[in-house]
């Protein structure tokens, strides 16, 4: 339960350290005086969003520190889920600087808001009018089922279920939509591949193509030039090889006297050499080159080919063009693959569908289970709560597709007088009646849930008299099993309560503050009388709030 709970610096707070106990506590004081900054204050250690508009002073900052004892509970999973150490008295710190920014703590341990509001739901249950209107919601209604059946378990099985189902079934319509899409597309790339295959490009061939055809282009001229060359060098007498070798033996025969000839000699044996080995190379030359038609038409068309793919495909090289194929065909196995995973997804969103059919029954079936425990206790709450004609039933109806908490749709029904027919809650229901309705529902709930704390924030709007009485003697035997604390303007109800806190308001020179502080027998009696009588403290009124503090 909540031991503690310390207030800087928020909105009318200046500073405020209040102690609260177990059993039933009531906060009543003038309208205005502070009493729902309070509930705001706890909402921030329970992980609800804060900006700096939540300061009272601009320049300073804001913290919220609670401390709850929580043995007996069942957290210490929840903590160690969070990577959280488990301490049996655990210290909730928010702050909100300046600037806005926020941090969170538990005990000292910096966690996101995440962490924080999901163990501060199992801590503290705020109860607000807004949430009394909740009641009209079919969603709502589906959760104080499934809380009063306990079935936390098995509805986390099926959220990641249904999570999971909702991706793979995103996932599947993804891709049957791509499909459709692509099936245009896979003709333009089987098209085109094939046109690209079948041209059985090779890297380099167009450069080389085109040294070929011109060669083969001017073949005949070539020819007649290493003719007129060859005879020059070797098939005249006059040759350039005869006369060399001429030279070659006249400095041959001069050196048989002077030993200065051998290496002229020697260097014109080498050139006659090199001379014959090109003459060779030349003559090799001539007789391979031939003028050909047919394959001066093939490379022509070859080369007309590869240029107008080029020209079609805007690029500049075979390579470009081959990795164009390449892409076409990584296409045509993409789509072909979408295929596949179509179908394995088809497959993954049948078997989940399946573990979701299980589930969902299974909540199904539990949740039937209790309706009569819950009818039966609703109409004994209703009857203690001034409504002994009422009659409460719980319309189920399962729908044909899955949502995030089943198949299951449920609508509480509601007659508040003998002979009248049942209807939606919200058709028929008053104010009063809702606040009453909500009240019964909570204390079902809340004995079922181990929940430590629960605040009831002026959820007695449209009572008075002797139903407020009857109110307050619900809440007080709510806080056998928990504390209760309820913020209310009604003395019936603040005369069941174990402690009576009074919010209040100072006015100093430059601002306004609001506070709080417990009350003592006396000065209880004051306030209740002080509620009954509408600010006027009469003897009267004394001896009304000492009549009602005592039943």
């Amino acid at each position: 339960m909540l031991l503690n709970l310390t207030v800087e610096n928020f909105i009318l707070i200046q500073n405020l350290e209040l102690e609260l106990s177990g059993g039933f506590t009531c906060i009543s004081g003038e309208t205005g005086a502070g009493k729902s900054i309070l509930v705001g204050a706890l909402g921030l250690i329970l992980g609800l969003r804060a900006d700096s508009q939540v300061l009272m002073d601009k320049s300073k900052k804001c913290i919220v520190e609670g401390t709850f004892t929580l043995d007996g509970y069942g957290l210490e999973d929840t903590f160690e889920a969070s990577d959280l150490d488990y301490e049996s008295v655990s210290i909730f710190r928010r702050e909100i600087n300046p600037l806005g920014k926020s941090r969170a703590f538990i005990n000292d341990t910096p966690v996101n808001l995440t962490v924080m509001k999901e163990i501060g739901e199992k801590l503290l249950d705020i109860h607000s009018q807004n949430q009394t209107l909740d009641l009209n919601g079919a969603a709502f209604q589906l959760a104080m089922i499934d809380s009063y059946a306990g079935i936390s378990s098995e509805l986390k099985r099926y959220e990641i279920l249904y999570k999971q189902y909702l991706v793979v079934q995103k996932q599947l319509a993804a891709y049957i939509e791509q499909e459709k899409k692509s099936n245009a597309d896979r003709e333009y790339f089987e098209f085109q591949l094939e046109e690209l295959t079948k041209a059985e490009l090779i890297p380099g061939e167009a450069e080389e193509f085109e040294t070929e055809l011109e060669l083969l282009n001017h073949s005949e001229e070539i020819k007649v030039r290493l003719f007129s060359s060859l005879n020059l060098l070797d098939n005249e007498d006059n040759s350039i090889l005869s006369r060399l070798s001429e030279a070659r033996q006249t400095i041959e025969q001069a050196s048989r006297y002077t030993g200065k000839l051998e290496s002229i000699n020697e260097r014109i044996s080498g050139c006659l050499i090199e001379l014959k080995e090109l003459t060779s190379e030349l003559r090799n030359l001539s007789e391979h080159i031939q003028h050909d038609p047919d394959r001066i038409m093939f490379i022509t068309q070859r080369l007309d080919l590869i240029y107008n793919l080029m020209q079609k495909h805007k690029v500049k090289e075979i390579e470009e063009l081959i990795k164009l194929r390449e892409q076409y065909a990584s296409g045509i196995s993409e789509i072909e693959s979408i295929g596949d995973r179509i179908e394995k997804l088809t497959a993954e969103l049948k078997s989940l569908e399946k573990d979701l059919a299980e589930v969902s029954q299974v909540l199904h079936e539990k949740r039937l289970k209790v309706f009569p425990g819950i009818v039966t206790e609703m109409e004994v709450l209703l009857n203690e709560l001034g409504m002994p004609a009422a009659k409460f039933h719980i319309d189920n109806k399962v729908i044909d597709h899955y949502t995030a908490t089943g198949k299951d749709k449920v609508s509480f029904m509601f007659a508040a007088n003998k002979g009248s027919e049942l209807k939606e809650v919200q058709k028929v229901a008053s104010g009063g009646e809702l606040s009453r309705l909500m009240l019964a529902i909570k204390s079902l709930v809340v004995k079922r849930s181990l929940l430590p704390t629960i605040l009831f924030d002026e959820i007695d709007s449209g009572v008075s008299g002797e139903i407020a009485g009857k109110i307050g003697n619900i809440m007080r035997k709510m806080s056998a099993n928990m504390q209760v604390v309820a913020i209310t303007h009604l003395p019936q109800i603040a005369g069941k309560a174990h402690h009576h806190l009074l919010a209040y308001k100072e006015h100093g020179e430059v601002n306004t503050i609001s506070n709080l502080r417990k009350l003592s027998d006396e000065e209880r009696v004051n306030e209740i009388a002080r509620m009954l009588s509408d600010e006027t403290i009469t003897d009267t009124a004394r001896a009304a709030a000492k009549e009602l503090m005592i039943n």
